[in-house]
């Protein structure tokens, strides 16, 4: 009960609203967060976590669990990532959704923030390509900054790359008005 108290109260301070549809979540999955385009943004997805009483997980280099940051990160829920091992992070994300009863990871996929005056990129894929091979859904959650609204809101479990991306375009600007970059399909030329 304090979590979500402490959860719904950062809500209500920062002047956000939030909205979670219920049949949404499940218990294993890959939540991607649009748009990131502050420091706020993780706050407050944190807070919704909090809410929902939802244990979550996030990739951090390895090179961060030293130290005083070690507890700290691995309490939040952050899986120290080896970008130079044999063994793909694909994989060794697959095997944690496996070794778990129940696994949420967040990712906010790269590009989806962009440097004052840069034109936003098209969003990295990494996460499409961990869900796939897990056989898990995405869960789409979002933050518009412009209208103070976040939640989760749809999911949609992975078949084909460029069709998926192009329905969580579609998604993203139908239900939340947030407008998504993503790569050109592979199969134009």
């Amino acid at each position: 009960m304090l979590k979500k108290f402490i959860g719904e109260t950062s809500f209500k301070l920062a002047g956000w609203t939030y909205e979670v549809k219920p049949d949404v979540l499940e218990n294993k999955q890959v939540i991607v967060g649009f748009e990131h385009t502050s420091m706020m943004d993780a706050v407050l997805s944190l807070a919704l976590f909090q809410i929902y009483d939802l244990k979550i997980h996030t990739l951090i280099k390895k090179e961060l669990f030293k130290g005083p940051l070690k507890p700290f990160l691995t309490a939040v829920g952050g899986i120290p990532v080896d970008r130079k091992s044999s063994k793909d992070i694909v994989s060794q994300m697959v095997e944690h959704f496996e070794k778990n009863e129940k696994f949420n990871l967040v990712i906010a996929p790269e590009a989806t923030r962009a440097e004052r005056g840069e034109a936003r990129k098209p969003i990295r894929t990494g996460f499409w390509h961990i869900a796939k091979a897990a056989g898990v859904p995405i869960v789409l959650m979002y933050a518009n900054s412009k209208t103070k609204q976040g939640g989760i809101f749809g999911k949609i479990y992975p078949t084909e790359l460029d069709h998926d991306l192009a329905l969580m375009k579609k998604l993203y600007k139908e239900n939340v008005g947030l407008d998504i970059i993503i790569p050109e399909p592979k199969n134009q030329a």
